[in-house]
């Protein structure tokens, strides 16, 4: 590919941020000025943790070395206004270090490698500043907020260089928000980045399947590793959710990603009724177990017999690598035990959370605004689940009426989506617009609020997470991840086993299912959306896979 785009999207970013300017400052010279993150170490220790770069100075500069920092210059009405000027400052190799780290680029390969106007290291920043800021007079110097834990230092000696000279002023109020306005759209080069970021997930979900098919297609039996060694990847069963997350992660590594995008989740049985399930560390669900038997979980799992054998249960995993610091966000729920196929209950719960993605789909185009899409999934749930009879279904239990309840948020109580690029729940500050009068959300389902037609979006609490609250835009990307979840948190918290609309008899049933999300990634396009997940979901495959059959 070529050069990360970076001029482009500092371009970008000064058209956003005048935007949000007074209007007796939009003709002023415009400055930015950020510091790139540092290498961190683990408490009062010298053991280096993972470096990634912070996301706002990844994305306008495309640098991945630690300590740097930029410094761009915008002035409308002049030739900095289509090419800003910008400086990227790495540091300098130092000879104490190199015996025991990578050192960074020297000046001339890191200019040949970042879109960026010029190359030097951290020592020279200020003297520049200080020359740019003479050449600007009056200018805005723009900084991320100061003080906080939330974005990496910016050393005091360069903030004070403006601070010294009348005529500039520094401010932390714009940049934030100009900058997430900027990245909420993305342009073609991080679309494909997010989509190799996809395309190594969605393998490492299948790699994953077929290592349970073909425990099941070998009769649940451990490759055959030779009594002096340890079994070889080849060899490999997932009988744990550390061992599904180890391979997922694995096959994503040997791909080349460096990073996951987040914690995976992995939950088998009940456990993925939690949402966000990081533990990994349980055992699956095993049998069959007699009643004198005892043994416990994990001397079973261990066991030799060739008796034992993976309860019926489902695998839900919710993980996605990253790309050169672009992410991806996949969940997909898999059949473990019964023959790597569902069981009834399991199926059908399924098949409505697949339903519920597809309907969807079928709406997602510029303009739509979020709530429209998470209304329509709870009205397919409460129609999914009239069909189950897991809600009564009769002139007194209408979908209205239990719309109105709120009563689906306890099956259904996350958003179905939100923003995704350089970060996993990428731009949060612009994903929730506020009215610039009021300061409140500017939303459209939330219930009882005045001027809301109530009716129509019932009531506020399938609204009361969502991540993402306005318009779609082409250039987007978001996730689409309805899920139905049995937790008896939730359940009790709502007193769903005590209302007139559930029948609990047939709850009950469906309750040892635990939970089920189906996750994909989607542009938004000029006349719909694209798709970037690859991994099939659709019930037939995905039980020929966990089968062994395919």
């Amino acid at each position: 590919m070529t050069l990360y785009p970076a001029s482009s999207h500092v371009r970008k970013t000064f058209q956003q941020l005048v935007k949000l300017l007074p209007s007796a400052e939009k003709s002023k010279p415009q400055v930015l000025l950020l510091a790139g993150e540092v290498t961190g170490f683990r408490h009062d220790t010298d053991r280096e943790l993972s470096f990634r770069q912070e996301s706002n100075f990844y994305y306008l500069t495309g640098c991945d070395v630690p300590s740097s920092f930029l410094l761009a210059a915008y002035q409308p009405g002049t030739s900095l206004e289509q090419t800003p000027s910008v400086d990227l400052f790495i540091p300098e190799a130092n000879e104490d270090d190199i015996m025991w780290s990578v050192p960074p680029p020297s000046l001339s390969v890191a200019a040949e490698s970042h879109d960026v106007t010029r190359v030097d290291h951290p020592p020279a920043l200020q003297e520049t500043l200080a020359t740019l800021l003479a050449a600007l007079p009056g200018a805005l110097v723009h900084t991320l907020p100061r003080n906080s834990p939330l974005y990496p230092e910016l050393p005091e000696a360069y903030t004070s260089v403006a601070l010294a000279q009348d005529s500039i002023a520094v401010t932390d109020h714009y940049l934030l928000t100009a900058l997430q306005n900027a990245r909420l759209t993305k342009d073609a080069y991080e679309i494909e980045l997010i989509r190799r970021a996809n395309a190594i997930s969605s393998r490492a979900h299948e790699v994953v399947m077929r290592v349970l098919g073909q425990a099941v297609k070998n009769g649940l039996r451990q490759g055959a590793a030779a009594a002096d060694r340890p079994p070889l990847p080849g060899e490999w069963l997932i009988e744990k959710e550390a061992e599904a997350e180890a391979i997922f992660v694995a096959s994503c590594r040997r791909e080349g990603a460096v990073h996951q995008a987040y914690l995976p989740i992995v939950a088998a049985s009940t456990r993925a009724s939690t949402l966000h399930y990081c533990c990994n560390d349980r055992d699956f669900a095993w049998g069959p177990v007699s009643p004198h038997d005892h043994h416990n979980v994990a001397s079973f799992t261990t066991s030799s017999s060739p008796d034992k054998q993976i309860l019926p249960q489902v695998l839900l995993i919710d993980a996605g690598c990253e790309w050169t610091n672009y992410a991806s966000d996949i969940t997909r729920t898999m059949p473990v035990g019964n023959g790597g196929k569902f069981t009834p209950e399991a199926r059908a719960i399924y098949s409505l959370v697949l339903e519920m993605q597809n309907a969807s789909f079928a709406l997602l185009k510029p303009g739509l605004h979020w709530d429209e899409v998470q209304l329509v999934c709870h009205r397919t749930l409460i129609h999914g689940f009239q069909r189950l009879g897991i809600f009564r279904s009769d002139a007194e239990h209408t979908e209205e009426a239990i719309l109105a309840s709120g009563l689906t948020a306890a099956f259904f109580p996350h958003g179905l989506g939100h923003s995704l690029g350089l970060d996993v729940h990428d731009v949060p500050t612009v994903s929730k617009p506020t009215d610039p009068a009021t300061g409140s959300v500017v939303v459209l389902g939330d219930g009882a609020k005045p001027g809301v037609d109530e009716a129509k979006w019932g009531h506020q609490s399938p609204y009361r997470y969502l991540r993402l609250r306005r318009p779609l835009e082409q250039g987007m990307v978001v996730t689409v991840e309805p899920g139905i979840y049995f937790s008896p948190h939730l359940l009790g918290r709502a007193k769903a086993r005590d209302s007139a609309f559930v029948d609990v008899e047939v709850l009950r049933r469906y309750e040892s299912v635990g939970g089920v999300r189906i996750e994909d990634v989607v542009v938004i396009t000029e006349g719909g959306y694209e798709n970037l997940t690859t991994v099939r979901s659709d019930i037939e495959w995905l039980e020929g896979v966990c089968s062994g059959v395919l």
